[in-house]
């Protein structure tokens, strides 16, 4: 079984968009047989992808930092939890189960982990595809930026391709995992 690693916010957002977007990409996950890593919280769009996955009957692994376990936010109910040490053993589990990696919608620690992902990448630490789900143009600012990155000279167009984009969950996890 192939397996997607899902960033994405702790929090729901102000639309539901973000919410049904996140039930639309487990939907695309359990079509193709992808199971879930994520970061094992039971809150926000985390908590909406991994009961959508869960509810198809799909696996998903989450990995939390023993600190957020403390602080109750752990889902329960999940295929396997796995308690580690601290957010970095987290981010780099996550990345070590996953064949690819995805953000949706989130705030700092959402970009935090795409961002290591795909720094990671262009280090050759691993060669893993990462990807945003830019739901109604969320990452719009975020793309113009990596692109203006490029313009400007501080990356070239080689890793700024690595960040894979699109608003349609199914044809991101197709480009992501590679499928016809």
């Amino acid at each position: 079984m192939r397996h997607l690693c899902i960033y994405c916010g702790s929090r729901s957002g102000n639309d539901t968009c973000f919410q049904r977007a996140a039930e639309a990409m487990a939907v695309a996950m359990l079509r193709l047989d992808v199971g879930l890593i994520y970061g094992g919280a039971k809150i926000g769009l985390m908590g909406v992808v991994a009961d959508a996955v869960l509810a198809g009957g799909g696996e998903v692994i989450g990995v939390i930092p023993e600190s957020l376990r403390q602080d109750e936010v752990a889902h329960q109910g999940l295929t396997s939890l796995e308690v580690v040490p601290s957010m970095h053993q987290r981010k780099a589990r996550m990345i070590e189960l996953a064949d690819a990696m995805v953000a949706l919608p989130g705030g700092l620690g959402t970009l935090e982990e795409m961002f290591e992902a795909l720094s990671w990448a262009q280090l050759r630490l691993h060669s893993k595809a990462c990807g945003l789900l830019n739901v109604q143009g969320y990452f719009d600012s975020l793309v113009s930026f990596l692109d203006n990155a490029v313009e400007h000279g501080f990356m070239t167009s080689e890793h700024r391709d690595l960040a894979v984009v699109d608003e349609d969950p199914d044809r991101l996890l197709s480009a992501l995992l590679r499928l016809p």
